[in-house]
């Protein structure tokens, strides 16, 4: 009988590996949440692991170097079967060399002979030595130098003190700074919104000041929220020798500094007063520009520039093209002034997306809902306006015939043209969808086309939601939404309101804003983004969805968010990053203005109007649906599939594996087979999970969630499945030695906690309830072996 992929592993694969060096100090297996369920409303993860990765001994420090992968097959499988998947691990985890083994041939690729070579003995597989000598070739620097050292320097807090893709994403730029190559010292690095970028910069920092290559640096933010968020992640690990720069205290004895533009460069029109005092003249080894894609170039340049010879390290979610005015001319003044990222620092060192994210776990899957507004449909001309109440909104006196424009565009809807009709349609279209999913009380931001807007659609939501409380008898929240922009008159300012909606559990729900909540704000639980705004830019669009991609707090808490999109903002899904360079002087109109928030950006701004700013009333508006999608990635590209076509296409994966019931139920009980069946839909098992979500299939196994998309048997829930095996399974119970029958039950009530997978757990047999009713002792010595009695059980369970 041919070994199973675990066996192979223990009595194949790990025998070799060992005679050949690579001792258990070099190898990793790499777990990533994979999903998340929520069981008795607490997170539970379902973790995915890298079989081997393969790493070579630490020259200095004491953390050994990752360098290859291996997938394991069964023995009875082909050796090539994993080098595809080991081949999209690769990038992500920056590693050079791949392999995929069935113990007895192995598979391989490399960076250095970028050919896929297969059949080859695994008494050949190379050794430490062998990767180490390839691995010095392909980076062009030893190993054994002080260029080197960061490499092996051990994160504060431990090697689980990163996710793979961070301590991948820092290997790639340390080894970018040790090549010493073109662009040596101008380092870009793109993670997703909600993956860690700050923890990322500092983890790097750290290993370069343990390897003495470090002086001092400048961490660079726009916004005081960042700001804040920065110096805390770098205090845990510098702790007083991170400070942050006020006018005030400068704090250049610090060996890292945190700042914002503002303060640094402050207001003056000519000359950054502040900034030729106390830091144009002071050494640094390095800088850090945090959200570069927000511009850290064009009248901020000279932070870079003063310091050229330091290393320039750019952290993004969105690399930035610029694409600048109309003709020529203008376009060359234009990328002159705003030399993009990818022209600056060159290309990424390291990219981790919004889909790698979500399918590794990491980021919170989401539900786009579209729906449509009629109004929005049709271009609303002078003649329209002129049939409808139409006043001034500022004075409340009618408005001069000659102050309406001809015609006005979607785009200029509650911008230009307030539209209090639309206001309320869109606002009663979402209250309602609040409490289809739910209740109302769900952490929520709705991004609007100006401050007018935002305050309108603020003071809708709270008149909607009075009138339901009002309905029901209940008492009303004070602060259900409310008005979040960076207007500097608005009382309480944002940077109080943002820590409330944040924080609070009580109040604060619903947050109505324009850009001021696109970037920088650290928002765990958020549930909902709503787009009453139209976008053009793919940049700000990722920004904002980034809102609610985080896990929740405690992470893992929450699997899921949902989008819903008034305004077709979703088509930018997988667009290119590229965005029009528009004019340094003023803002949106009746809006936040395009420029970073900060120390000192907004406080002295007057808020603008435009002369033709109008109201109408008198418009009859209607929503309707436009159906559900999910985010996947198709050919390296995020696409949305609408949630039918996304069923069939996972009930089409799993009926060209498993014909019918009977044939997904052996399946399933056999934990390999499951995990590959899982791993081969579309965006794996995370599909899975997410399919129950919107089903409202919480309490059932995953199991029961195909039985019913795709062959159409009612789902049954662990509770259910659990009582139907007491009943059912009686007599074969009885035909048991007692302590085995009430071992055996008590290890079905765990299927009830967490599905299939409870009953594959190692740990088992130390649950309380089992271990009370016998334990493992209660299996060992009968005719059949513990583990096939177990395979029963679950197949019992799944037949009940």
């Amino acid at each position: 009988m041919s070994r199973n992929e675990d066996l192979t592993r223990k009595e194949l694969i790990d025998p070799v590996l060992d005679s050949l060096g690579w001792k258990a100090n070099l190898i990793r297996r790499e777990k990533t949440p994979g999903g998340v369920d929520i069981i008795d409303g607490k997170p539970r993860k379902r973790s995915e692991r890298v079989d081997y990765l393969l790493c070579l001994p630490a020259t200095r420090g004491n953390q050994p170097l990752p360098v290859a992968l291996i997938e394991a097959k069964a023995e009875n499988k082909l050796p090539s079967l994993g080098i595809q998947q080991a081949l999209d691990y690769q990038k992500r985890f920056n590693v050079p060399f791949v392999f995929s083994t069935n113990g007895h041939l192995y598979a391989t690729w490399g960076e250095d002979t970028r050919q896929i070579e297969t059949n080859l003995d695994i008494a050949n597989f190379p050794t430490p030595e062998d990767l180490r000598s390839r691995w010095e070739a392909i980076k062009g620097f030893k190993l054994d130098t002080n260029a080197a050292r960061a490499l092996f320097i051990s994160p504060k807090g431990g090697a689980r003190a990163l996710y793979y893709f961070q301590d991948a994403a820092i290997r790639s730029a340390l080894e970018k700074i040790a090549r010493r190559g073109d662009k040596w010292n101008r380092i870009l690095i793109q993670l997703a919104t909600g993956t860690g970028k700050t923890i990322l910069a500092t983890q790097l920092l750290h290993k370069l000041a343990e390897s003495e290559q470090l002086t001092r640096a400048l961490f660079v933010v726009d916004r005081d929220e960042l700001r804040s968020q920065a110096l805390g992640k770098l205090m845990a690990i510098f702790e007083d020798n991170a400070r942050v720069v006020t006018t005030d205290k400068p704090n250049t004895n610090a060996r890292i500094l945190v700042a914002s533009y503002q303060t640094l460069l402050g207001k003056e029109e000519n000359e950054p007063l502040f900034w030729n005092q106390y830091f144009k003249d002071l050494p640094l080894s390095h800088i850090i520009i945090d959200e570069c894609h927000r511009s850290a170039w064009g009248s901020w340049s000279i932070i870079l520039e003063d310091h050229s010879e330091a290393v320039h390290i750019g952290l993004t979610a969105t690399p930035r093209i610029i694409i600048g005015g109309e003709g020529e001319t203008a376009r060359q003044d234009d990328e002159e002034i705003t030399a993009h990222n990818l022209e600056y620092f060159g290309q990424p060192v390291y990219e981790y997306g919004i889909t790698e994210g979500q399918a590794d776990g990491y980021l919170a899957a989401c539900e786009v809902i579209r729906r449509a507004v009629d109004l929005d449909q049709i271009e609303i001309t002078r003649e329209d306006i002129e049939m409808r109440s139409v006043i001034d909104p500022y004075t409340g006196k009618t408005v001069n015939p000659g102050d309406i424009a001809p015609s006005y565009s979607v785009k200029s809807y509650d911008r230009l043209l307030l539209l209090p009709d639309r206001v309320t349609a869109m606002s009663e279209d979402i209250f309602q969808h609040l409490l289809d999913t739910g209740t109302p009380y769900q952490k929520t931001i709705i991004f609007c086309a100006s401050d007018a807007h935002a305050s309108n659609v603020a003071i809708e939501l709270n008149n909607i939601y009075s009138r339901w409380c009002q309905q029901r008898q209940i008492e009303s929240c004070e602060w259900f939404a409310f008005m979040c922009t960076g207007n500097p008159d608005l009382r309480p300012p944002a940077k109080k309101l943002i820590p409330e909606l944040r924080d609070s559990k009580q109040s604060h729900y619903i947050a109505t804003t324009v850009d001021l909540l696109s970037t920088g704000v650290d928002l765990p639980n958020l549930e909902n983004v709503i787009f009453f705004r139209y976008l053009e830019s793919p940049i700000l669009f990722y920004q904002i969805i980034g809102r609610g991609t985080r896990i929740g707090d405690p992470s893992g808490s929450k699997v899921m968010f949902r989008i819903y999109d008034y305004t077709n903002a979703t088509r930018l899904f997988g667009q290119p990053f590229e965005s029009r360079n528009k004019p340094t002087t003023g803002g949106d109109e009746e809006g936040e203005g395009n420029q970073p928030e900060g120390d000192s950006s907004n406080k002295d701004r007057p808020t603008r109007r435009k002369a033709n700013l109008i109201q109408v009333k008198g418009f009859t508006v209607s929503v309707a649906g436009e159906g559900k999608s999910i985010l996947c990635n198709e050919d390296g590209t995020d696409v949305l599939v609408p949630v039918e076509e996304y069923k069939q296409r996972v009930a089409a994966r799993i009926l060209a594996e498993a014909e019918n019931l009977d044939s997904l139920r052996k399946v399933w009980v056999v934990t390999p087979r499951r995990r590959k069946l899982l791993q081969n839909l579309p965006k794996g098992e995370l599909s899975l999970r997410l399919i129950r979500e919107l089903q409202d299939q919480r309490d059932c196994d995953l199991f029961d969630v195909l039985a019913d998309l795709v062959y159409g048997i009612a789902a049954k829930s662990r509770a259910e499945r659990t009582a139907a095996f007491s009943y059912k399974n009686r007599n074969w119970l009885r035909e048991l030695p007692e302590p085995t029958a009430n071992v055996l039950s008590a290890i079905t009530r765990q299927f009830e906690k967490g599905g299939i997978e409870e009953l594959e757990n190692t740990t088992i047999y130390d649950e309380y309830e089992v271990r009370n009713a016998g334990g493992f002792e209660a299996l060992i010595g009968l005719d059949t072996p513990p583990e096939q009695l177990i395979q029963e059980v679950k197949l019992r369970l799944l037949s009940a």
